[in-house]
């Protein structure tokens, strides 16, 4: 049994524990990052789109992921430090987690069975892959690591001018 997108347990960087809850009825853009990748500078994308359109309802989650060419082999005060001083993140940044594997998080777990990759693959390919959410917590698309950022801003457009169901 899945358990619903909201009520995953999830860990904040300080070693806090909540869930997705908070950003129920919210449009989210979910995304494993690292700092040491060549895709690293979306982080500056993402922060573009979450401070454009934080106020109408979209919320973007990085999670830290060290699994590919450990490009994110730093703790998570590391990792806080490294995304404000480089990029200026104010979205919100978790624990470093696994995405892939038998130690994947089971928020990934849920995401990549809601939306499988190419060819129906469960597997997360690289950092920087993102999935968008519906204000409902339906997992509506899967976009790749080379997509930068503002290449979606016109579905996230398009479903913060949707209610949630």
């Amino acid at each position: 049994m899945n358990p619903k997108l909201f009520d995953i347990p999830i860990r904040k960087a300080d070693g806090a524990e909540t869930t997705l809850a908070e950003h129920r009825g919210r449009v989210l853009l979910i995304v494993n990052v690292a700092s040491k990748c060549g895709f690293t500078d979306q982080y500056a994308g993402l922060e573009t789109l979450y401070k454009k359109y934080h106020e109408r309802g979209l919320t973007v989650l990085g999670f830290p992921c060290n699994q590919f060419l450990k490009q994110e082999s730093g703790d998570d005060a590391s990792i806080q430090q490294f995304c404000t001083v480089n990029f200026g993140v104010t979205f919100p940044v978790f624990a470093k987690i696994d995405v892939n594997g038998s130690n994947a998080h089971p928020l990934y777990r849920y995401l990549k069975k809601a939306k499988p990759g190419t060819l129906g693959t469960g597997w997360i390919k690289w950092n920087f892959a993102k999935f968008l959410v519906d204000r409902s917590g339906n997992v509506v698309k899967r976009i790749g690591t080379a997509t930068k950022p503002a290449a979606i801003e016109k579905d996230i457009e398009a479903m913060l001018e949707s209610p949630a169901a």
